[in-house]
């Protein structure tokens, strides 16, 4: 078992999330129960299964938290562009959260590869 708060790659994704939740209070109202609910589930969903993961008793389970954790970023990554070509975002924003999320995935691909190696 581990303490997710020490993890560099929880710590990342919980920035993340919290750069989410600022760049979508702007959003349609008529989006609060669509787009901007997905998006903003899809960025906690990422911290969350890398947190839950790491409370879990054997690398092969924080694998399979881990592996969550990136179709959450993936999921997220494609909901912000979404909301770029729907006029919601910026191309700035989306540059910017789009590096933070690749650098999200590496760090979890890295850190599956070695929880792989371990098994």
């Amino acid at each position: 078992m581990k303490d997710f708060r020490e993890l560099k790659v929880w710590e990342k994704a919980h920035a993340v999330a919290l750069s989410v939740y600022r760049n979508t209070k702007d959003f349609p109202s008529n989006e609060l129960y669509g787009l901007t609910s997905q998006i903003r589930r899809s960025a906690v969903s990422c911290a969350t299964n890398i947190a839950e993961g790491a409370g879990r008793g054997t690398d092969q389970d924080f694998k399979r938290f881990l592996d969550i954790a990136f179709a959450s970023a993936n999921e997220l990554d494609y909901l912000l562009l979404l909301s770029k070509d729907l006029g919601y975002l910026k191309i700035e924003t989306l540059e910017k959260t789009t590096g933070e999320i690749v650098e999200v995935k590496k760090m979890l691909r890295a850190l599956i590869q070695k929880l792989i190696a371990n098994c």
